[in-house]
């Protein structure tokens, strides 16, 4: 016996949806086929023949296409034709002409008129074709790069100030302004006084002398934009190089001791803490961290040992 089961609501919502879902792709589909389903050669003429508008077969050549040409455009210039349906055709022959007058466009005109059916490939070569040469890989490269860095910089903004919203709700930072109001004023702040709002005029100026540390979140700079750093790229890789030439001649040919920024800086690299991080360890820590020599292999592996010991005591 076969056994049946019932199909609950989160089943039936779920075929719905995924019913929604397929006719919804198939209605897309539709029009976009309806879209690029006009033939491929309609892009060139749009609707006419290039060929047809000379008056040429397709077995003609430069020299009787040419002819053609220039026995239309003195029968329906506009200059020679007042006529105002003469301009229009003149138009198209002039485009058609373009277009067949060009050997590498010509063979792709006859290739989409040999090969309809292939719509997107024939319509990416005639753009490509027609706007390629037209456009500068410098300017495009360029203008990606500017829209990238704008998104960047944007993203980076809209981060910051989510965060820095999210932290003037916490009951820390409103203790902050008030203890910083305090400073100021030099007065003591009633309770009642103090558990009403901070006007916002004092409120924002007292928050633009806090300095807001928050991690994993910098405040938007210019100079971290991409477009920024390719510019200064030259001038970037210059001066790591002349830092580590100064770098190998003072350590590896003078052997100069270590100095304490070096020292910092090597130990902050050794143990892959951030700049930001590193600033806000106490003093007496980072003493006691250079001392050990971390990058030294034997005494980085020895100390990341006894941390590990340290983690599971306390576990």
């Amino acid at each position: 016996m076969w056994e049946t089961k019932s199909m609950g609501p989160a089943s039936c919502w779920g075929l719905r949806t995924s019913a929604s879902w397929c006719s919804s792709t198939l209605l897309f589909s539709s029009l976009l086929f309806l879209l690029f389903a006009s033939p491929a050669c309609g892009i060139y003429c749009d609707e006419d023949d290039c060929y047809d508008l000379l008056g040429v077969s397709q077995n003609a050549n430069a020299s009787q296409i040419k002819k053609a040409y220039y026995k239309l455009s003195l029968k329906y210039h506009p200059d020679k034709n007042p006529d105002p349906d003469s301009r229009k055709l003149f138009v198209k022959i002039a485009n058609a002409y373009e277009i067949l007058k060009d050997e590498a466009m010509r063979e792709q005109y006859d290739y989409a008129i040999a090969h309809p059916e292939e719509i997107f490939y024939n319509t990416a070569r005639y753009y490509h074709a027609y706007y390629g040469h037209k456009t500068d890989p410098r300017a495009v490269l360029l203008g990606l790069l500017f829209v990238v860095s704008a998104l960047q910089y944007l993203n980076q903004r809209t981060r910051y100030t989510q965060a820095i919203n999210m932290i003037k709700k916490t009951p820390a930072y409103k203790n902050r302004l008030r203890a910083l109001q305090l400073e100021r004023t030099g007065q003591i702040v009633n309770k009642k006084k103090g558990s009403r709002q901070m006007d916002k005029n004092v409120e924002e100026d007292l928050s633009n002398e806090l300095e807001l540390h928050i991690q994993g979140t910098a405040k938007p700079s210019l100079w971290n934009l991409l477009a920024v750093q390719f510019i200064l790229l030259p001038y970037t890789l210059g001066k790591i190089l002349l830092w580590k030439i100064c770098w190998f001649w003072k350590y590896n040919i003078k052997k100069d001791p270590i100095t304490w920024d070096d020292a910092c800086y090597l130990t902050q690299t050794c143990l892959k803490v951030p700049r930001n991080a590193w600033s806000d360890i106490d003093e007496s820590t980072k003493k006691d961290l250079i001392l050990k020599h971390l990058w030294e292999k034997e005494n980085l592996k020895s100390y990341l040992t006894e941390m590990r010991k340290g983690s599971k005591r306390r576990r």
